[in-house]
């Protein structure tokens, strides 16, 4: 399984590479959400954890832009996000064609359930 991870905050980052790693995942994470698009675009993951608030370039960027160059990557995207969302914004993503919305902060078991559940979709 191939998973890439747009997270801007280094720590979090770090974090979830290390859980992936326990489960010898194959991913990419990356701090950049235009770089975190290229690779979106011209690389096949089976699952794309994004970050809804990161600087210059949002998760709603991400969401919009990938839609336009590959919309068949949208259906991957499992939200991550500390983000306040009431269930109308909720909803709206799960529109775009998002797979669905994980809430930080997630444990470690948290985690891996959501990857092995939406990866068996």
């Amino acid at each position: 399984m191939k998973i890439l991870h747009i997270e801007d905050a280094t720590e979090i980052s770090r974090i979830f590479a290390d859980i992936l790693s326990t489960k010898n995942y194959e991913f990419d994470s990356i701090s950049d959400g235009r770089a975190g698009l290229e690779l979106a675009v011209y690389q096949d993951y089976d699952l794309i954890l994004l970050d809804m608030c990161m600087p210059k370039y949002s998760g709603v960027d991400f969401l919009l832009d990938l839609k336009h160059r590959r919309p068949s990557e949208i259906s991957k995207v499992v939200i991550v996000s500390g983000l306040e969302m009431n269930p109308t914004q909720e909803q709206e993503l799960l529109n775009i064609g998002i797979r669905s919305v994980l809430r930080k902060p997630i444990s470690v078991q948290g985690l891996l359930s959501k990857i092995e559940q939406e990866v068996s979709l």
